[in-house]
């Protein structure tokens, strides 16, 4: 499969326009000068080396060499070789509370970012693990389904934010679902759910979903962001403290019994989200735990670039459009 820079790419695709529209008002202001002169067969005259093909000839080879460049600096590749890897893990699908109660800064700097870094930090030990991503709030969005591929997780993580999912709320229950329904639905063992949240709107169906996951050999492990004592939230776009109605600020708990309890049905473990490392061991501790399950990936290991040769017919194109005169060769 081929892969190259789709971004640097179509960037400078942006100025082929410019070129041809520099080409175009070059047309017609070479016209616009004929046209001053004024004695038609004088001109004709004066111009009868000129060769309009030739001009646009060039431009041609210009505009080519220009396209060739922006697919060299693409950095075209294409796999060379494939390595077969065997590993054991399991499949361990994260999700994340991003509701603007997750802006609270009881922790710093606030709940949501100190959950990414906890994220991020997980994914880097889940070495040998597939892993995929649920955001949810008012609703729950499957962001990344089940990979070995960490670093797009991770792209993933850090992109979360509160914008990401537009209704407001925690739906504990559809964010497990979702979870479970991104697993392999024949197998009974081999997965397991962390839940990152502050669990502040309380869910009533999320211990029946626990439940269900369970018989289905789901674990589920669950991390509180947050106090018990809570905090205000600050608005990021207008800096200013969230109210209530009446006007008084809004205060966000965290809530551990709720997840405390889904935690022992859902046969996993609960913890605070206090010192970061402490909790990426502990999880670890219980995923190190669990049966692992044989995974074999195909990883692209080595690719073949071909930039250098784009670059050279470019450069090919130009000296030839250089050496290439506008005037027609004179008969003898």
């Amino acid at each position: 499969m081929l892969r190259f820079e789709q971004d640097i790419f179509l960037f400078a695709l942006v100025f082929a326009p410019v070129i041809i529209a520099m080409y175009i008002a070059v047309v017609k202001w070479k016209a616009n000068t004929v046209a001053r002169i004024g004695d038609k067969k004088l001109v004709e005259r004066l111009i009868q080396g000129y060769s309009h093909s030739r001009f646009r000839f060039k431009f041609i080879l210009v505009l080519l060499a220009f396209v060739l460049t922006a697919m060299g600096v693409s950095n075209l590749q294409y796999p060379k070789q494939m390595e077969q890897v065997n590993r054991q893990g399991i499949d361990v699908m994260i999700a994340l509370d991003v509701s603007k109660s997750m802006l609270a800064q009881d922790v710093q700097p606030d709940r949501l970012q100190r959950a990414r870094l906890l994220v991020t930090r997980l994914i880097d030990r889940l070495q040998n693990d597939r892993v995929g991503l649920v955001l949810f709030a008012g609703r729950a969005y499957l962001q990344m389904p089940l990979t070995s591929d960490h670093s797009a997780a991770k792209m993933y993580v850090n992109t979360a934010s509160t914008q990401s999912v537009p209704t407001q709320g925690t739906v504990i229950a559809e964010a497990l679902t979702t979870c479970n329904n991104a697993f392999d639905e024949k197998q009974k063992k081999y997965k397991a759910v962390i839940l990152i949240t502050d669990g502040e709107d309380h869910d009533e169906n999320a211990l029946e979903t626990a439940g269900k996951m369970v018989e289905e050999g789901v674990v589920i492990h669950t991390i509180g962001v947050g106090s018990t004592s809570g905090s205000q939230i600050v608005d990021p776009d207008t800096k200013e403290v969230k109210r209530m109605e009446d006007g008084s600020p809004v205060v966000s708990r965290l809530n551990e019994k709720e997840l405390m309890d889904l935690a022992n049905k859902g046969n996993g473990t609960y913890q605070l989200l206090v010192e970061t490392d402490a909790a990426v061991n502990k999880i670890l501790e219980q995923i190190n735990g669990m049966e692992k399950k044989s995974v074999v990936d195909k990883s692209l290991i080595q690719y073949r670039s071909f930039f250098q040769w784009f670059l050279a017919l470019a450069l090919i194109l130009l000296i030839v459009e250089m050496l290439y005169p506008e005037r027609k060769n004179k008969k003898a």
